[in-house]
């Protein structure tokens, strides 16, 4: 507290009840009113990035879906899309339809967890408890489809694993049926309810010129206007084929990014809906050599919260040189600490969950070699701070 404005600082994290994973927030309050807001990441160090150079092209196709649980399977697409591209190589038609469809109940899957992670946050804890049931359903379809709810390892360099029989498309559209109709509701929900538009209307409220200035992505910005996601913008998979309608908003406030996920997950489930009724014949996988050839790709691909984006470089060996990822959550934590000034400190629950943040995604640990005080290395105190680890 500081004697001379009666301003306090309100610490939350690391290690806190209402926080999921690891971070540090400060807040700074006059009262009720935050008038300063900082936010430290960095305390999740797994090493994937590092790990990636010492295993083969196909051993980290299983290391990159454990970046996230809840995206596991878009991970694993944009790495095999990028090494595909240094190989030269283009999965099958039926493979990437399947891999689309795939992705697409993955991210019903995330927004639904999503929802009801916000509603905890909002105290609305029914709505948790349903929107949390009610995913089992797509869950149990990613099961059927792969043997597994969370990592679903679908992805093989050059293809997919498993197939689509008809008795899975059948299965798959009673599924989709039920998540239509739960949605639905919570659509209504929303929409109705006057204590949970009272918690997010005109709360966090980022114009479309705020949002750009940010570099905000995914719903959070599509829910400040802005028509931009890369299954439009650069189609990869099927997305040409089996296209989607880019949902918006233009209000720009809590309330406006329930709307635009719930929104999105009606289109995932038409998308999904075309997709089975209409999947293409043929192979799931195709040749794909061991050692890639050399040189460097990009792929980008929109996981649930945005832009994924991966940077895989060959030295034309059986291992990666380099495998680069930048997650979606990174890009908004700006727009966090930027709405939060204004606010009440009771809004700052919903609205660092109205981002959908993944501290484990956005988290990374730097290695340098050499003495601390070789020029152009910072101080030991500086690496420190920034989270870098140091080794003589």
């Amino acid at each position: 507290m500081s004697p001379d404005t009666n301003k306090f600082i309100i610490p939350i994290g690391p290690q806190h009840p209402a926080l999921k994973e690891p971070a540090n927030f400060e807040f700074w309050v006059d009262g009720e009113i935050v008038t300063g807001a900082s936010v430290r990441l960095g305390y999740v160090h797994r090493g994937i990035e590092k790990g990636a150079e010492a295993r083969t092209w196909t051993q980290n196709l299983y290391l990159m879906e454990h970046i996230c649980g809840i995206c596991s399977h878009i991970h694993a697409t944009a790495y095999t899309l990028a090494v595909e591209k240094l190989a030269g190589v283009e999965a099958p038609p039926r493979a990437s339809a399947i891999r689309q469809m795939i992705a697409e109940m993955e991210r019903i899957h995330s927004h639904m967890l999503w929802l009801g992670v916000a509603a905890h946050e909002g105290g609305f804890d029914s709505l948790f408890m349903y929107s949390w049931r009610d995913r089992e359903t797509v869950m149990d379809l990613l099961e059927k489809i792969s043997g597994n709810k969370v990592h679903y390892s679908a992805n093989v360099l050059g293809g997919v694993k498993f197939d689509i029989t008809p008795e899975l498309v059948e299965e798959i559209r009673k599924g989709l049926d039920y998540l239509a109709e739960r949605n639905k509701f919570y659509m209504d929900v929303i929409m109705g309810d006057e204590t949970f538009m009272g918690r997010t209307r005109d709360i966090g409220t980022m114009t479309r010129e705020r949002a750009e200035h940010l570099g905000a992505i995914g719903p959070t910005a599509r829910a400040s206007g802005i028509p931009r996601d890369i299954r439009v913008d650069a189609p990869y998979l099927t997305y040409s084929q089996f296209p989607i309608n880019i949902q918006t908003h233009t209000a720009g406030d809590l309330h406006a990014r329930f709307i635009v996920r719930i929104n999105e997950t009606f289109e995932a489930i038409r998308v999904i809906r075309e997709i089975v009724d209409s999947l293409p014949a043929g192979d799931l996988t195709t040749r794909i050599p061991r050692r890639i050839p050399e040189g460097e790709a990009v792929s980008r691909v929109e996981a649930p919260r945005g832009e994924l984006f991966y940077y895989v470089a060959s030295n034309g060996s059986d291992k990666p040189e380099r495998v680069k990822v930048r997650t979606p959550s990174l890009c908004n934590w700006s727009t966090v600490l930027s709405l939060a000034v204004g606010l009440k400190l009771a809004d700052m629950p919903m609205l660092l969950s109205g981002i959908d943040p993944c501290f484990s995604c956005n988290d990374r640990s730097i290695r340098i070699k050499g003495k601390v005080d070789d020029p152009g290395i910072w101080s030991w105190e500086k690496l420190r701070q920034y989270g870098i680890q140091y080794y003589r």
